[in-house]
């Protein structure tokens, strides 16, 4: 047996020289809280979330209120612990700050069991591949059109096979203009995605989805609010572009009600979310069942391992945010990123750069 004996929550920042911006949020602050285990035979379970600058002592004091919580919980018993920590939080809801923290508590002790059995999570849980394709993520509507063309440009020299930018713009037709752009400065072989971050109306959505097909998207994620199931039926109907959503999901419902509506192409689960390894692989499993492939919400220190254990996975994204913050990025060469073969998740933060709570 291996007992969790204590745990500790602190929080780490990455570099931000500015503010930037999507269609419906500014972000003043790259931040993260981290959360480690200690088991009683002195292993060290780890995990993250990114936190930006919202409600800091609310997301910290529920992971230290699960903490209590889960303190002699077995690392292997992660379903176990799931299960008593939904009955638990049921009270207050199982969406918002306590998925989160029972998120980030399974992902530190599959961390932590990974690194008992000496095995990196995706052999553990069984492989289907060893590398997946990644994209370059950012684009952001605050961005000049130099910031712009510097960053998509940037990733292409890195060897990324495709880039996806922010739209969402007051008037669609400045998002088409600066999609034209990034296609010059990339060429035709890089694809390119549009994430509007539910900033746009069905009309409007669907008048920038028309217009952008010459440009050759490969898909539009969120385009609107995420809870309109019948907006996200009638734009895959008549937009002619594939449609991705997913990140703000807490459970397989929505994809449940997407999938029965014939209104989704890309399931993309956000591990934080949904609640953990677990929660995230009965997400792709159910998009499995409908032939939609998986291409998840930013953990990319996750979702690779987790990518190269389902037959569905399809790509994951990529943000620099902690590389310069853990011991061991993921290498990514010519648009491909492979897992870790150190055991657990394969990563670390590094002490200097974390505050303990």
């Amino acid at each position: 047996m291996n007992r969790i004996k204590s745990y500790g929550v602190y929080t780490a920042k990455a570099q931000l020289t500015q503010p930037i911006a999507d269609a419906t949020h500014t972000l003043t602050e790259i931040s993260f809280l981290v959360l480690r285990i200690t088991t009683e035979t002195g292993v060290v379970g780890e995990s993250y979330l990114l936190s930006f600058q919202y409600s800091p002592r609310a997301i910290a004091g529920a992971m230290q209120d699960v903490g209590e919580m889960v303190r002699g919980a077995e690392v292997s018993e992660t379903v176990a612990v799931f299960e008593r920590l939904n009955h638990a939080n049921e009270y207050f809801g199982h969406e918002g700050i306590n998925r989160w923290a029972q998120a980030a508590y399974n992902i530190a002790m599959w961390d932590a069991w990974g690194k008992t059995l000496g095995q990196p999570i995706w052999k553990i849980l069984g492989t289907s591949r060893t590398e997946v394709p990644i994209y370059g993520s950012g684009g952001w509507i605050s961005y000049s059109v130099e910031e712009l063309i510097a960053e998509v440009s940037g990733y292409k020299a890195r060897g990324f096979q495709a880039v996806k930018i922010k739209v969402g713009k007051p008037d669609w037709r400045e998002d088409l203009e600066r999609l034209r752009l990034v296609r010059e400065a990339v060429g035709n072989d890089i694809g390119i995605m549009m994430d509007a971050n539910q900033g746009m109306t069905v009309p409007n959505a669907l008048a920038l989805a028309r217009a952008a097909r010459e440009l050759h998207i490969q898909w539009f994620e969120e385009p609107i609010p995420h809870d309109d199931y019948q907006g996200y039926a009638l734009l895959r109907n008549q937009a002619g572009i594939s449609l991705a959503m997913g990140e703000r999901e807490y459970s397989t419902l929505p994809l449940r009600e997407l999938l029965t509506r014939n209104a989704i192409d890309i399931w993309q689960p956000d591990i934080l979310r949904l609640g953990g390894v677990e929660a995230w692989r009965n997400s792709a499993a159910l998009a499995g069942a409908f032939n939609i492939p998986v291409l998840p919400h930013y953990y990319k220190d996750y979702d690779i391992p987790l990518l190269c254990t389902i037959p569905n996975g399809a790509g994951a994204e990529s943000f620099d945010w902690i590389d310069p913050l853990i011991d061991h990025p993921l290498q990514i060469v010519n648009g491909l990123a492979r897992p870790h073969d150190r055991p657990g998740w394969g990563f670390g933060f590094k002490d200097a750069v974390l505050t303990e709570i």
